[in-house]
């Protein structure tokens, strides 16, 4: 960072700056960073350039310059003059007449402010301030604290990006169609975004031939990426890999990957995205968007998102593959919509409000994973792409009556006497009642259904039924069985059950104890899956997530 602009870099006697390096570095180029902090935004390439640090330093890119003029005010206040402000309004599509009352405008705004690293919350008037808010009045181009900035040190945002990779000529070159490689560097503090990746997004049901190959083979691996107040990074382009990273405290999306196929999210922690609590904005730590094909998600902890969805796949993708992640403590965690073709397996969902959702789709397999005080959710309802809010979005996915084709096999649901909610649901409204009545699922068997305590409480939600009510709650699985006789054949439910379990609930450890007394058919794991988890071969399995044998 204390390089000098007209060093060549070519050496570390002669080392540059980065924004300069990165004006000259050209497809194959290198730039190696030293260790340290670098406020510097707005850098844009178009060449397949990587970024990397020197040895085992830790470069750290930031999107804040430091505040150090402050006026003391007669009402207990600081103010300063600040430049580079970020106004924002909220999209054209979010609906104030129902959020308006809940989420204030100006939360849309991408400026941050951190004292000491502490982020501050916004607030609306000078009024409203104390030790960890702040307030701006855009009018005036000032911001002001409620906490003495004397000896503290303050940074207020100044960029909206720290990279962007774009497709337009820059630097005297074109682009050449391959994407960045970062590695081992940290981003912070970013108004907006961090990363971006440029690329054309088809606004129509689209030939994958036609889109996502403007970059290709982006990758991103052992970087963090925190503080963004939007999203971390955009991503387009065939072939993304974010691998070994962490992604943290972020606002509507913390990863967004659009139009892009053959994608890898692999050992990454995803964490507290939507920290603003903003309503209306579909939330969501990893956003998979329009048409993307063949996104693999393996591995990952999505964790500590009580406002935001987990890892969502959003309109018009294809062959999603989402295995052995841990996802706790999201509204959906893995969330499939207006899609198609999924394998989920081998996942732990803990605590979340729907740990599994699928939405508008069909064929999605669920394999195996264990569920700890979580729904199971099915769901189909009469949205189509006339007259949709989104307007061309469910076109992209499954007509109303091909909603079906799901696989539910071999999972483990366990409910602690906590939980009072049906541990799987499969919904759809009544009007739909004489239009869809095809069971939402092809296959539904060998899985196993523990509640800690006896309860009333129902254990299903089915759709679709006869009678005057298309959506009915079960007690149990025998009253499915009457409906369904074809249904959860090798399934068992243990009411009340206080017999060997798994060897920690407290812990987290969820495999089972070798005297847990259920088995389930080795035949609810297909061979396809089986090597996509990597488990071996077996006549009998346990059930859930665990690769256990009998």
């Amino acid at each position: 960072p204390d390089g000098v602009a007209t060093g060549s870099g070519a050496a570390f006697t002669a080392p540059t700056t980065l924004g300069p390096a990165s004006t000259r570095a050209a497809t194959g180029d290198v730039i190696v960073l030293r260790g340290g902090t670098y406020r510097i935004g707005g850098l844009q390439t178009n060449q397949g350039i990587t970024l990397q640090p020197y040895a085992d330093e830790r470069p750290v890119l930031k999107g804040t310059r430091v505040a150090t003029q402050w006026e003391a005010q007669r009402n207990g206040l600081w103010r300063t003059a600040w430049s580079t402000l970020f106004p924002e309004s909220p999209a054209d599509w979010w609906r104030r007449e129902r959020e308006g009352a809940k989420t204030p405008l100006w939360l849309f705004n991408n400026d941050m402010v951190f004292v000491d690293g502490e982020p501050l919350k916004a607030v609306g008037w000078e009024g409203a301030l104390d030790a960890h808010s702040y307030y701006i009045d855009y009018a005036a181009g000032q911001v002001y604290l409620g906490v003495d900035p004397t000896n503290r040190l303050v940074e207020i945002t100044a960029f909206d990006s720290a990279l962007v990779r774009t497709l337009q000529p820059v630097h005297g070159k074109k682009s050449d169609g391959r994407g960045f490689i970062l590695r081992g560097l940290t981003f912070t503090q970013y108004a907006y975004r961090a990363l971006e990746v440029e690329g054309h997004e088809p606004e129509k049901l689209a030939d994958p031939a036609t889109f996502g190959k403007d970059v290709v083979g982006t990758t991103v691996e052992h970087c963090t990426l925190t503080y963004c107040s939007r999203v971390a990074g955009y991503f387009r382009g065939d072939r993304f890999t974010l691998r070994h990273c962490l992604v943290s405290d972020t606002s509507t999306e913390g990863i967004y990957i659009v139009s892009s196929a053959d994608c890898l999210l692999e050992k990454n922690i995803f964490a507290r995205n939507n920290v603003e609590g903003i309503t209306g904005y579909f939330p969501s730590a990893v956003k998979i968007f329009n048409q993307s094909y063949r996104v693999t998600c393996r591995d990952n902890l999505v964790t500590d998102q009580p406002n935001s969805n987990g890892i969502w796949y959003d309109v018009g993708n294809v062959d999603g593959v989402f295995i052995n992640n841990w996802v706790e403590g999201c509204e959906d965690g893995f969330f499939f919509e207006i899609s198609k073709n999924a394998i989920c397996a081998g996942n732990v969902f803990v605590n979340c409000t729907k740990g599994i959702r699928v939405l508008n789709s069909c064929n999605v397999r669920v394999y195996h994973n264990t569920l700890v005080n979580t729904v199971a959710s099915f769901e189909r309802n009469e949205r189509s792409a006339v007259g949709d809010h989104f307007g061309w979005h469910p076109s992209t996915g499954p007509d109303v009556e091909q909603r079906d084709g799901h696989v539910f096999a071999g999972n483990l649901l366990i409910a602690d006497a906590t939980f009072h909610r049906p541990l799987l649901c499969f919904e759809q409204p009544q009007l739909l009642a004489r239009r869809l009545t095809k069971p939402h699922v092809a296959q539904l068997d060998g899985n196993v259904y523990v509640r800690l305590a006896a309860t009333a409480d129902p254990l299903l939600v089915w759709s679709p039924a006869t009678g005057e009510r298309t959506q009915i709650e079960l007690p149990s699985l025998d009253a499915l069985r009457q409906l369904q006789p074809s249904l959860e054949v090798h399934s068992q439910y243990l009411s009340g059950y206080q017999g060997p379990l798994v060897r920690s609930l407290e812990l987290r450890h969820y495999d089972l104890l070798p005297d847990f007394p259920v088995t389930v058919p080795g035949a609810t794991l297909p061979v396809e899956v089986q090597s996509l988890l990597g488990w071996p071969a077996a006549t009998v399995l346990a059930p859930g997530a665990y690769p256990g044998t009998r």
